[in-house]
């Protein structure tokens, strides 16, 4: 494609999937860890919100960022943080919208780990961080693997949130999926067929990454527990 446009969107759309999967990564075992091993008062709220946005219409969510993030916004008000139809507002609402895709499949890495065989690790005196380090990350990094694709091909195909928060700027706010809207709009149909062409196949090498990845961990985890020699 010659179209500057198109690849000034593919740039801030993988630059956008970056970024939102580094951040669903810092917050997202975390939190997978807590509601994969601990009992607390709220949980089941806790799941219940993060888990929102799989039955929540993009455009709704995409609103609401609209609202708590636009110029009128409480953000905005009390911290001077106006990212409405801005990059940071992409952001916030790819990693919102994308959070329970990457959650889910952390919480049942984490699931997967052998209880027995970490209580073993902390009674040998392994703290935490090298209990991370040396156990749980080693046994559970392909279905943190997996869900982080899963993550960032989700980010790559966002549509509503990213139309309702960051509009259509190009070079600023302008990903790919919007990029070929407005392609459809203007009836320059072979450009939006290109475009959809280069999504399509970058969609399909994640996926397909992905379901190596899980088939791959199904069949080893009998073999890396304790348990299942005996």
């Amino acid at each position: 494609m010659n179209d500057q446009a198109f690849w000034q969107a593919l740039w801030l759309t993988l630059k956008l999937c970056l970024t939102s999967t580094v951040l669903l990564l810092l917050l997202g075992i975390p939190v997978a860890w807590l509601l994969a091993h601990k009992r607390f008062l709220g949980k089941r709220l806790l799941e219940s919100v993060v888990l929102l946005p799989l039955t929540l219409p993009p455009t709704v969510l995409g609103f609401y960022l609209l609202l708590l993030l636009g110029q009128n916004g409480p953000l905005a008000e009390y911290l001077g943080m106006q990212w409405a139809f801005r990059f940071e507002g992409l952001v916030v609402g790819s990693v919102l919208f994308s959070l329970p895709f990457a959650l889910t499949a952390y919480r049942e890495a984490f699931r997967a780990l052998d209880p027995d065989l970490l209580q073993t690790a902390r009674t040998l005196g392994a703290r935490w961080p090298r209990l991370w380090l040396e156990v749980i990350l080693p046994l559970s990094w392909p279905g943190i693997l997996s869900g982080t694709l899963l993550a960032f091909a989700h980010t790559l195909g966002e549509f509503g949130v990213v139309l309702m928060i960051g509009g259509s700027i190009p070079g600023k706010t302008q990903v790919v999926s919007i990029y070929i809207y407005d392609q459809v709009q203007a009836l320059r149909f072979d450009r939006a067929a290109e475009a959809s062409g280069v999504l399509l196949l970058i969609s399909l090498a994640l996926l397909y990454a992905v379901r190596s990845l899980e088939d791959w961990w199904k069949s080893a985890i009998p073999s890396s527990t304790p348990s299942a020699s005996r």
